[in-house]
């Protein structure tokens, strides 16, 4: 019988890291691959055949009894060595965090999208909002574990607790050895006896709660907010994923917002745009006034410094840009008639004529178009 120990270099009583560590070592060195030749190769086979024994609890505590699970026989090239191990050996997965075994049932939850309509003032100036969340909490009667209070887990028969269930199948390398997630306890390698009633074993529920989010001044629609530890618990009360709160800003019926400036309009009497006043109006600060200079043109645009929207990363706020719209009236008494027929009079506009400008088109191409055909 082959002395499995001996061909690994390895004492009896190493543990299941010493040997995985020997044949890794002895892997990279024997490989065909890395060196080519028949005495290579045949070292390499006794290698992975020692390592396939030793490496595997069962047929382990078979040779230790004195029976050698291949009963002498060497098969061909890479007959019963794991490919995987063969990878880990090459690059490095187990030291990479890749070995295999039992995973745990503990997880991180996912992180979770919600969108929220906020108004233009709390756009401005910020503020606290409720939100309802629907998301996935820890379980209170399990707290987590998926378990009935008092009950515990059982090793699973199938894998025998290592999660993983190995399978041999022929390949150009011979026969390879393959490792897949057990499919009776999914790659935990425990199987819960007795599930809570509440969360199905799953260690966590849904349920709806409401949070106060506060809302940072000068968001925009498109803006998101992360919350951190807000989203989803994990399978088995794994620690939470993050929120996102996306914002969308509702039209607001007096002002619109352009970047960081707001934008209105103030409507005045023709006769007020004529002879000049000041007007009180609100603003999102509150009342100010406002002044008319006489002659006052509809289209004209009256700027109040610092009364739009903060900044959402720096200091200070936008401006407030108010366009005047000089309204014309339209129904007149015989004695309003009157008053404007002698207005036109004296000004003498009873017969005004037509003041034709040209109207500029495509903005500065079409100046520039213009320019070129000498209009």
């Amino acid at each position: 019988m082959n002395d499995y120990y001996a061909d690994l270099g390895v004492s009896r009583d190493a543990s299941a890291e010493e040997i995985k560590k020997a044949y890794r070592r002895l892997a990279r060195k024997l490989h065909p691959d890395v060196n080519p030749g028949p005495e290579a190769e045949a070292e390499f086979k006794k290698v992975s055949q020692a390592y396939d024994v030793l490496a595997d609890p069962a047929k382990k505590k078979q040779y230790d009894m004195g029976a050698d699970p291949y009963g002498g026989m060497s098969g061909g090239y890479g007959q019963g060595f794991s490919f995987s191990d063969i990878m880990d050996a090459f690059f490095g997965g187990a030291a990479a965090g890749g070995a295999r075994g039992p995973r745990s049932r503990v997880q991180r939850g996912q992180d979770a999208l919600i969108r929220i309509d906020v108004d233009l003032p709390t756009a401005v100036f910020g503020g606290d909002q409720d939100v309802v969340v629907d998301t996935a909490v820890v379980c209170e009667t399990c707290h987590g574990d998926g378990q009935q209070p008092g009950t515990g887990t059982r090793t699973c028969d199938l894998c025998g607790g290592r999660g993983e269930v190995q399978q041999v199948q022929r390949s150009f390398l011979g026969q390879v050895m393959t490792s897949r997630p057990c499919t009776a306890c999914h790659g935990y390698g425990s199987v819960i006896t007795d599930p809570c009633f509440d969360c199905s074993g799953h260690g966590r529920v849904r349920t709806r709660r409401t949070i106060t989010l506060r809302i940072p001044a000068g968001v925009d629609t498109g803006t998101r907010i992360q919350l951190a530890g807000e989203g989803e618990v994990g399978p088995g009360g794994g620690t939470p994923g993050d929120l996102y709160v996306e914002v969308e800003v509702t039209p607001h019926e007096k002002f619109h917002r352009r970047g960081d400036d707001l934008h209105c309009v103030v409507e005045v009497p023709m006769t007020a745009a004529a002879l000049g006043t000041v007007l009180e109006f609100d603003t999102l600060d509150g009342p100010t006034e406002l002044t008319i200079k006489a002659g006052a043109q509809s289209g004209e645009v009256t700027t109040i410094k610092g009364q739009g929207v903060t900044h959402l990363r720096g200091s200070g706020r936008g401006d407030l840009l108010a366009t005047l719209r000089v309204l014309t009236p339209t129904r007149l008494s015989g004695e309003q008639e009157d008053l404007i027929r002698r207005l036109s009079e004296l000004r003498g506009e009873q017969q005004p004529s037509a003041r034709v400008s040209h109207v500029e088109q495509g903005g500065f191409l079409g100046r520039l178009r213009d320019a070129f055909l000498g209009k």
